[in-house]
């Protein structure tokens, strides 16, 4: 099940995500959508840095004073995730990387997941199929 669900992933974002790049093109242009990409990329790359950085002495100061900083580092993970969406070149990717790089967005999309996982756990359990 899982598995389907990735491969339909990996199949369809790309092929959604070049369409509207040639669509983006033919308004735009292909200089100022390809130039969208790389500043996007450009961006993408200097707020990540910022935001990890940033996580890191959190991280840090939360472990020098003795507490487990389990939020800390899941905001990490989602800041990674936000790193890997922009290194895929298209809008969409782009839009969702943002969204979980921007410190608003991304303790909004934080406050989302970790109730869905705390209610998978609850329903089911920790397991294989719990996700």
């Amino acid at each position: 099940m899982i598995l389907s669900k990735l491969m339909a992933l990996f199949i369809l974002v790309p092929i959604i995500e070049l369409y509207i790049l040639l669509e983006v093109g033919k308004k735009i242009g292909v200089f100022f959508t390809i130039a969208i990409v790389i500043f996007t990329g450009i961006v993408g790359a200097y707020l990540v840095k910022t935001q990890g950085f940033n996580l890191l002495f959190t991280i840090k100061t939360k472990i020098n004073s003795g507490i487990i900083p389990t939020d800390s580092l899941t905001e990490g993970l989602l800041v990674l995730i936000g790193g890997i969406f922009l290194i895929t070149p298209g809008l969409i990717t782009d839009l969702i990387g943002f969204l979980l790089i921007i410190p608003q967005s991304r303790l909004f999309i934080f406050k989302y997941a970790k109730r869905w996982i705390m209610h998978k756990i609850r329903e089911h359990g920790i397991n294989n199929e719990c996700v």
